[in-house]
């Protein structure tokens, strides 16, 4: 997530938190960053105008005039449990924080009737977080998306399944997920062909300034029957 990106996603934080606010712990934790990065960004949103308050005290936090509010969103109860329960599901994987961001959009804008009753449901769903996939890095899953959103190539420390180490620059084309795990496929340029990189086996990875270049699906391959790609239709 970018810096303007997440300076919304705060101010949408803290809307959505009303009178009980939230710490910069909190929301250090909540967009994977420093509290110094969360201090700086809460700076920056004031001199901008954005009514939020330190306040004082054990418990205290940072917290939203309430009048800076949106318009109610027009999403039933089950809606938006059922975003948060398909959320909660996703957790560290690619593109979890962004989704927690829009998630904060709608909590946001949702009438406190509504919210309450989206809660109680969702709190009705149980989740084992033991059945979760295999851990990646944020800092790495960071790298990769924001690779993906600004078509950049990448630089990785990649350990494959024999446990030897490489450097590789990567022009990503497209996430994928099967058996478990995600992977990013992408043109190697070391290998000069299409290679899939488990984001778990993904040791550090760097955004560079080079454009990366788009390759023909018919350099990729063709996914198997079961296979889509996620659509917004």
């Amino acid at each position: 997530m970018n810096r303007t990106d997440r300076l919304y996603a705060i101010r949408e934080e803290l809307r959505r938190a009303g009178p009980r606010g939230r710490t910069t712990e909190q929301l250090a934790a909540l967009f994977e960053v420093s509290v110094r990065t969360i201090k700086r960004d809460l700076s920056t949103l004031q001199i901008g105008g954005f009514p939020a308050w330190s306040r004082p005290g054990p418990g205290g936090g940072y917290v939203v005039d309430a009048e800076a509010t949106l318009p109610p969103v027009n999403l039933t109860p089950s809606e938006v449990s059922g975003l948060a329960v398909a959320l909660a599901t996703q957790t560290g994987q690619p593109y979890a924080a962004h989704a927690r961001t829009a998630l904060a959009k709608i909590l946001a804008v949702t009438s406190p009737v509504d919210r309450d009753r989206a809660n109680r449901l969702a709190s009705r769903v149980w989740i084992n977080h033991t059945d979760e996939p295999l851990p990646i890095n944020p800092s790495v899953r960071k790298a990769v998306e924001e690779a993906l959103a600004t078509a950049h190539t990448l630089t990785l420390r990649y350990r494959d399944s024999d446990g030897l180490e490489s450097e590789r620059r990567v022009d990503p084309q497209f996430l994928g997920k099967t058996n478990g795990c995600w992977y990013l496929i992408a043109h190697c340029h070391l290998r000069d062909a299409i290679r899939w990189f488990r984001l778990d086996r993904i040791m550090n990875a760097r955004l560079t300034r080079q454009p990366s270049t788009d390759r023909p699906i018919t350099d990729i391959g063709t996914p198997p029957d079961s296979a889509h790609a996620i659509s917004l239709e």
